[in-house]
């Protein structure tokens, strides 16, 4: 099998180790990458600081141009990308193409933003002292940024990094998950086919025990994390003074109230439970349903998990496939064993065949419960009954963590309440809390972050305001 490059300053190399990528449905090798050595990974940071005031200083159509290439030939590849993703992660095609056409898309937004980024200018002869002075207020880059990617979206969330940092002019390296780096290595591959400078981007598969390096090297004032929040709150701790911005797990919650239309309801919930094997931060692990309406809405829900297609993520009927590995696998049926050793019934699902989880459904869990209490990232979803709204919101937010939360009601006056009382960074008004735009800001409060993603949020993140006041002038 051929061993893929990777990317060092925008230009394919090879080091002397190698990462083997399989596939966990049935074990297969379906990739092998090279790994960059220490003294390369050096060179691509010292490139990416000696590009800085170059990137800083690129024309915007040369960097929206570049976006909107990225986002051309994703589109024209889409279909082999698609396949690319779900032999590396497990998620099956139907999931695949969804994030190839949401990087598509994340490309696209970034070459808009790129073109309506611009200065803004403020008379300040608002005042008698300030007769003939006019600021310009502008966005400068920070500097070059350390963008560390999860295994769980192999391509939109290394989208998410990248297309901001190129749209405001600064220069990135990437550092993929080991379990999935042959999608971010193709984005590279594209991105080397633009006409961005020598250093602009760099993606360096090198294991996780050497991310500290990455992390404390001064000439990346900027790291962008995805992932877990003991990984990222440790880095946050370790460099105090770079500018880190930290998007971690969570516990979603949806809300049923006894208003809601309980068949849509119920559909979207066993969905976005079970979507991507219940690997991503904001798949429904809590239900919280009104009690009036909980055993109606129980049978509804639990066919409709039932009903789920489970299997090998190419088929295309599938829409439940393995977790990223059988260990991964293996957690989450110990924390579903622990559950119900404490008292909660499972309704269905509960057993694993490898580094399948069949969807399962809980109730009676016990508060401790990790399943209740931390991050499954698996097909797991937990069903309490409350009596109102208020024990609803209460329940929400119970939990240190507050990424986003789906809120089943037909009230406006609940909808903009669930929007003022639930602490979470995003709120779904009839739908589940797994709903994204990536255009919209997106991020947590509490546990689950700092900082906001979404084109323009991590385009200002990215960047600092720098003021320029100009004097003597006739206004």
């Amino acid at each position: 099998m051929d061993v893929r490059p990777f990317w060092l300053a925008g230009r394919p190399a090879t080091g002397d180790g190698e990462l083997t990528v399989t596939n966990s449905h049935d074990g297969r090798v379906v990739g092998v990458c090279s790994v960059p050595t220490p003294g390369q990974v050096e060179q691509a940071v010292a490139a990416a600081d000696a590009v800085r005031k170059r990137a800083a200083a690129l024309p915007v159509h040369v960097r929206a141009e570049a976006l909107a290439h990225v986002a051309r030939r994703l589109a024209e590849r889409a279909e082999e990308i698609a396949g690319l993703i779900t032999e590396e992660n497990g998620k099956p095609v139907l999931w695949a193409r969804g994030e190839v056409g949401r990087a598509v898309s994340t490309f696209r937004f970034a070459a808009e933003e790129a073109r309506r980024l611009g200065g803004e200018a403020m008379r300040l002869d608002t005042e008698p002292a300030a007769a003939g002075r006019l600021a310009y207020v502008s966005r400068v880059p920070r500097g070059p940024i350390l963008a560390i990617t999860p295994f769980n979206f192999p391509l939109n969330l290394v989208a998410h990094k990248v297309a901001p940092a190129i749209a405001v002019g600064a220069p990135v390296v990437v550092k993929p998950a080991p379990a999935t780096p042959l999608s971010a290595l193709l984005l590279g591959e594209i991105l080397a086919e633009t006409d961005l400078p020598e250093g602009m981007f760099s993606v360096l598969p090198v294991p996780n025990e050497r991310a500290a390096a990455l992390v404390e090297d001064p000439r990346l004032p900027v790291v962008s994390f995805t992932g877990s929040g003991p990984v990222g709150y440790s880095i946050m701790d370790s460099v105090p003074r770079k500018h880190v911005t930290l998007e971690l797990g969570g516990n979603a919650a949806a809300v049923v109230l006894a208003d809601a239309d309980l068949d849509w309801a119920a559909s979207r919930v066993a969905l976005y439970s079970n979507y991507q094997a219940g690997q991503s931060c904001i798949a429904v692990q809590r239900v919280i349903v009104e009690e009036s309406v909980r055993e109606e809405f129980l049978t509804r829900l639990v066919p409709a998990v039932e009903a789920l297609v489970t299997g090998d993520p190419a088929d295309e009927k599938t829409q439940v496939g393995p977790l990223v590995s059988e260990a991964a696998a293996e957690r989450v049926e110990q924390w579903i064993a622990e559950a119900v050793a404490g008292g909660a019934r499972v309704l269905t699902g509960g057993t694993r065949d490898g580094a399948t989880v069949a969807p399962t459904v809980l109730t009676d869990v016990p508060a401790g419960a990790r399943v209740a209490c931390e991050e499954v990232f698996g097909p797991v979803m937990t069903v309490q009954g409350v009596p109102d709204a208020d024990a609803a919101f209460a329940a929400v937010n119970d939990s240190r963590y507050g990424l986003q939360a789906g809120v089943f009601t037909r009230s406006l006056d609940v909808a903009f309440r669930a929007n003022r009382e639930l602490e979470v960074g995003g709120v779904v008004i009839g739908d589940v809390p797994s709903y994204r735009a990536d255009q919209m800001p997106y991020g947590g409060v509490k546990e689950s972050g700092a900082g906001r993603e979404g084109i323009r949020s991590a385009m200002a993140d990215y960047t600092y305001e720098k003021v320029m006041v100009l004097t003597g002038l006739t206004l």
